[in-house]
């Protein structure tokens, strides 16, 4: 017996919504059509939603190990399918960090125990993300993490970031990188560089400070020819740095996150409430512009959350002191789908793309595709009920946003993974 999902609609090639019914057996999408014989099979109601391949975050923070009080992998597995993220990449600072087969393994077990969303870890580049030692590359990749990264810092040394490229790139395996120049940093900056800083006398974080490792790393990732991806762009300089390399024949791709597209430094309450310190910080209006522009070029890749759940106790220790990060998972489609869809900015089309094939190709992952013997990891989207954002609703631990209040359309409703129903609010 399988599930048909009916009264639904799929983008065709087009961008346009057609009706069409999904058969999904022993895991797999096995038939499509406008109409399914329903006989033998479950038929569950879509409602008119959108049904999509399932969404991939390519960066997320699970917090487990040594974190359980901001996230476990558990409730951010139920924050990604509450967001439709059907497989999710979770970064390696964690306490002990991802640098040994040990702490794979018990990230891998952790999440098939959880049973809701895919959870693929990044191993760490460097052990402990101290920079000074690499990790063991291929034995964390046997032991099944999927690319590598000192995500939260970034690797300080050229010579130690050339090695790491030339042993990844000898396996297969991707190198993804936090830039930042922490030469570049003065401590207790919490915001960018610009207008607000300057209004309220604070030390500011500098568009360079990222740049500058993004243009090294391109130029390293020309010498060794690995697949190196940036994290969290936010720099018109960053974004124009990967489009040159990718004019090179450099095999460079990256990723923006939601709050430096819908949001920048200007839109900073006065009262600076940290739930807008995030890093990299909300950029310039220019630099916002940028990286509209990145995607609607193809230099931006993909969009993925940096989903960093905080406590509240945590985050009220006012703009200095506060640690980094927001939320995202369970907001990233609505917000998206109601400020740059239904403004005009992003088609339908595109924005789907950004959350699934992009990052599937990139990274050469087995998801993300709406077809016949593709994986039934599946999402349906209700584009025409407006819903406030109400962080008490969350399925994450964390509520550390600043989108509460914000009214959206473009809400799963139906999440399946492996043909699993793992959330349903149909």
């Amino acid at each position: 017996m399988g599930i048909i999902l009916g009264n639904g609609n799929v983008l065709n090639q087009a961008g346009e919504l057609t009706p069409m019914e999904i058969l999904v057996e022993k895991g797999r999408i096995t038939a499509m059509g406008e109409t399914l014989d329903r006989e033998g099979h479950e038929w569950i109601d879509c409602h008119g939603g959108m049904i999509s391949a399932g969404l991939i975050d390519a960066h997320v923070h699970l917090r487990e190990p040594g974190f359980e009080h901001k996230e476990t992998i558990e409730t951010g597995e139920k924050a990604a399918v509450q967001g439709g993220f059907t497989t999710i990449a979770c970064m390696p600072n964690t306490r002990p960090s991802i640098d040994s087969v040990e702490t794979v393994t018990y990230i891998l077990d952790k999440a098939s125990e959880a049973g809701m969303a895919r959870v693929i870890p990044y191993g760490a580049i460097t052990v402990r993300q101290l920079g000074k030692e690499l990790t063991d590359f291929a034995g964390l990749k046997e032991a099944g993490i999927f690319a590598l990264t000192d995500d939260g810092v970034g690797v300080q040394s050229t010579a130690m970031m050339k090695k790491a490229m030339q042993n990844a790139a000898e396996l297969g395996i991707s190198i993804v990188a936090h830039c930042e120049d922490e030469d570049l940093l003065i401590p207790g900056a919490a915001l960018h560089d610009g207008v607000v800083a300057a209004r309220h006398g604070l030390p500011g974080i500098p568009s360079e400070s990222e740049s500058i490792h993004v243009g090294r790393d391109i130029l390293l990732a020309e010498q060794t020819g690995v697949h190196y991806h940036v994290c969290h762009i936010s720099a018109k300089e960053s974004v124009r740095l990967v489009r040159d390399g990718k004019r090179a024949g450099v095999n460079v791709t990256c990723e923006v996150s939601p709050h430096h597209l819908l949001l920048c430094d200007e839109d900073i309450p006065d009262n600076l409430d940290t739930n807008w310190k995030m890093n990299p910080p909300l950029r310039s209006r220019e630099d916002r512009a940028a990286l509209i522009a990145g995607l609607k070029d193809g230099t931006i890749d993909m969009i993925a959350t940096d989903h960093a759940p905080h406590t509240q106790e945590e985050k009220a220790n006012g703009i200095n002191r506060a640690p980094f990060g927001i939320v995202g998972l369970e907001t990233a489609f609505p917000l998206l789908y109601t400020n740059l869809v239904q403004n005009g900015e992003l088609t339908l089309k595109k924005l789907v793309e950004l959350l699934t094939v992009k990052p599937a190709e990139a990274f050469k992952l087995p998801y993300g595709r709406l077809e016949v013997g593709a994986p039934a990891d599946l999402t349906v989207i209700d584009l025409e009920t407006e819903k406030t954002i109400d962080p008490s609703t969350f399925a994450s631990k964390g509520i550390n946003t600043p989108f509460a209040g914000w009214v959206c359309k473009g809400w799963p409703t139906l999440t399946l993974v492996d043909g699993k129903i793992v959330y349903q609010n149909v």
